[in-house]
């Protein structure tokens, strides 16, 4: 049986309020985010213990700590010195301070700022890519695992629209050439439906091999040429024509992570936890 869940401030901030509504539906795996007033890996002592506390008495279990470390940073001349890296190296050792805290072995991580090209030929090389801009993402990920190898955590870098990784695709490379299996895929496939990349199955076959480490998943329709994107109820977005093959897909592999349902459909003058309301029966008819 596939492992649901959901990213808690979907349903919202008040972390007992996001609990119980999750014990409403019977999903087992909370995601953290954003708790209260704060961002993950940013709570009090007082509201760490209130943390542990609560995902003990409502008997589920922490999925990812999902801060959005590195994310919106621009590579060009960024190095392992810089002030804002270093900055964002310090968050992460919270988040996965936290992680071990509450009995979690995940971290989310984003991939920096995107560079539209970043490999071709023939003249592309010269006049289209950013020159260099791979490397040094790959140059500025790796302290990054090697602190979470060290402390037994698991990175999971997401398939983010305004990230260097938009794509399963790119996310296995970068995997790949890293070599570390302190390094997975946090597949957000409705994220990567804006970069073009089919989720089933290009998307899924790229990670298949174990590079697959969280899922995210919600529906959205996208309007590359418009730079539009509208958040739909699960099922009736773009997501419609994959979303019983890559559940059937996981099955047949085993997958043995978790699934969050990304609560970002908010209704017309509604709530986001109406809009989670909208999404979860087709989430758990389709991978429960």
């Amino acid at each position: 049986m596939l492992k649901l869940g959901v990213i808690t401030d979907g349903i919202s901030r008040d972390f007992e309020k996001a609990l119980a509504v999750m014990r409403e539906f019977g999903l087992t795996q909370a995601e953290l985010q954003y708790l209260w007033d704060k961002e993950v890996g940013d709570l009090s002592d007082a509201q760490l213990d209130k943390a542990q506390r609560l995902v003990a008495e409502y008997a589920v279990a922490v999925s990812c700590i999902s801060r959005h470390i590195f994310g919106g940073l621009a590579l060009g001349g960024l190095t392992a010195d810089s002030p804002a890296y270093r900055e964002q190296l310090a968050a992460l050792e919270r988040c996965m301070d936290m992680a071990l805290a509450l009995g979690c072995s995940k971290v989310r991580i984003m991939s920096f700022r995107k560079e539209m090209i970043l490999f071709g030929g023939n003249g592309a090389e010269q006049w289209n890519v950013a020159t260099g801009a791979w490397d040094r993402l790959r140059a500025l990920i790796s302290p990054a695992v090697q602190r979470a190898e060290a402390r037994g955590i698991t990175l999971v870098v997401e398939t983010g629209n305004n990230a260097m990784i938009t794509s399963a695709w790119l996310g296995r490379k970068l995997i790949d050439e890293i070599g570390s299996p302190h390094l997975k895929l946090l597949w957000d496939p409705a994220n990567s439906l804006y970069c073009a990349e089919a989720p089933f199955p290009a998307g899924y076959e790229a990670l298949r091999g174990g590079a697959l480490g969280h899922i995210h998943i919600k529906d959205v329709l996208v309007d590359i040429p418009r730079a539009t994107v509208t958040c739909q109820p699960l099922g009736q977005g773009g997501m419609a024509p994959y979303l019983e093959r890559l559940a059937a897909g996981l099955r047949r592999d085993g997958y043995a992570g978790s699934i969050s349902l990304e609560s970002v459909y908010r209704p017309p003058g509604g709530s986001f936890e109406e809009g989670f309301r909208a999404s979860v029966p087709v989430l758990k008819a389709l991978f429960a």
